[in-house]
């Protein structure tokens, strides 16, 4: 199992749905950065830029999980390759330009709407589960759209589908989602200047990767076992296992939550009495 089926390499690219997920997701991604610069200024802090863009950054590493997830997109066009808006090509996958829009939308949009609640210790437990949620159905409405309309597609022989996406993707981006709003912030508030910051292009793959290959590697496994080892049933048990391995990760993730500020942290650190400037 894994290798790309013949038909699934010839499928026709939809053009105009290529069309609107570039210059769609780029226009979201310039209100994103207007937003955060906004942000920056308010607060004093380049936290919402640096995480945009360590999304973006880190979306040259696509390749490794398009060969993980059996994950393609179209290409080819009136029977040739050659269709998309690509700008690179590896493992023989081609990667349109918009991946990168794509992370900045499916893994920054949370520092924005939840870091600072993050920061001053404001989200609790329940509230995590509540963006773990929220970021689970932007995930699946995001790639259902993308799969359902000849962009691109899972090939793989995963089960629990919803119209053309598999379910447990999205469970994985969520807790992806999660996972790096909590580290970032976390780093934030140990960082004393800007330079600090820069941390934030280290945090990401190493949580992208973590949840991904690391709480995602029973689907990995399942999907591409060889015959006559392969059967849907274990794919089924990957598919619940990982979810279930996700659940336990943001519940254990929770209690890195930060406390409020002005009450001391677990580890002795001074947690901030309102939000810090870090310049």
């Amino acid at each position: 199992m894994g290798r790309v089926p013949v038909d699934v390499m010839q499928h026709e690219l939809d053009l105009a749905w290529q069309s609107i997920f570039t210059w769609a997701s780029w226009a979201i991604v310039a209100v994103m950065l207007v937003i955060a610069v906004r942000m920056w200024v308010r607060q004093r802090t380049p936290f919402y830029v640096l995480a945009i863009l360590a999304a973006g950054v880190a979306a040259f590493a696509e390749p490794l999980y398009d060969v993980a997830f059996d994950l393609w997109f179209y290409d080819a066009h009136n029977g040739a390759p050659g269709a998309a808006y690509s700008h690179f090509t590896a493992f023989g996958v081609v990667q349109p330009n918009w991946t990168h829009s794509g992370y900045v939308i499916l893994y920054a949009a949370a520092c924005l709407y939840a870091g600072r609640w993050i920061y001053e210790g404001r989200l609790s437990r329940r509230g995590l589960f509540a963006v773990w949620g929220a970021e689970i159905a932007a995930s699946c409405v995001f790639e259902v759209i993308g799969t359902g309309t000849s962009v691109y597609t899972y090939y793989g022989p995963y089960e629990l589908r919803i119209w053309n996406y598999p379910l447990v993707i999205g469970v994985l981006e969520g807790t992806q989602v999660v996972l790096f709003t909590v580290v970032a912030v976390q780093l934030w508030r140990r960082v004393a200047s800007a330079w600090g910051l820069l941390g934030l292009f280290i945090v990401f793959p190493v949580t992208f990767f973590a949840a991904n290959f690391g709480l995602g590697s029973p689907i990995i496994i399942a999907l591409h076992l060889d015959d006559p080892e392969f059967s849907s049933g274990l794919v089924w048990a990957a598919t619940l296992a990982t979810i279930a391995m996700c659940v336990l990760a943001v519940q254990g993730l929770s209690r890195f939550l930060p406390m409020p500020t002005g009450v001391a942290e677990p580890d002795g650190l001074t947690a901030p009495s309102a939000l810090t400037a870090v310049r």
